[in-house]
């Protein structure tokens, strides 16, 4: 076998790489191992900007699951926020749904996840006022995990409610 992979070095670097994958992270699907809970979506009281504008930006909160009978680490979460009817990103918060240590061990669940754009809405308004505007449009999340090398796989998506949320 040495001589096989001293003479195809290529060969080497393939052994090498699926040995090294093997031994790193989770062979389960991290949106079919995880399920979201305690799902709670609104509005974030983001405070004053501008001297005297409140600010509101859409915000998400959940607890991921571990749905499967291994325990999992190494799991990124992406949060696209979006207008609806409106096809591009209106903000985003990206980080780490489990981190490699510690493991989430297998039917338990993470810690809530508080997930919330940079962008919203500013205005001189009560905030509730704000939150009934005419012109208020209202928005959506699309929620995204990612383990290792493997490409982002949707996990969910909700819309944001017409609630105020000062937590």
């Amino acid at each position: 076998m040495a001589s096989l992979l001293t003479r195809c070095p290529g060969l080497a670097l393939v052994a090498v790489l699926a040995l090294f994958s093997s031994s790193c992270g989770s062979s389960v699907d991290a949106v079919a191992a995880l399920e979201p809970v305690d799902v709670v979506t609104g509005w974030f009281d983001d405070g004053i900007v501008e001297g005297q504008k409140n600010k509101l930006v859409p915000s998400v909160t959940l607890k991921l699951r571990n749905k499967s009978g291994e325990s999992l680490n190494s799991i990124q979460i992406n949060a696209i926020f979006r207008r609806v009817g409106e096809q591009e990103m209106w903000g985003e918060y990206f980080g780490w749904a489990i981190p490699r240590n510690p493991e989430l061990a297998a039917g338990a669940e993470t810690s809530s996840l508080v997930m919330r754009s940079a962008l919203g809405y500013t205005g001189t308004q009560p905030r509730m006022q704000m939150l009934q505007n005419k012109e208020f449009v209202d928005a959506k999340v699309e929620i995204f995990l990612k383990q290792g090398s493997k490409v982002w796989a949707k996990l969910a998506e909700y819309p944001i409610q017409r609630q105020l949320l000062t937590k």
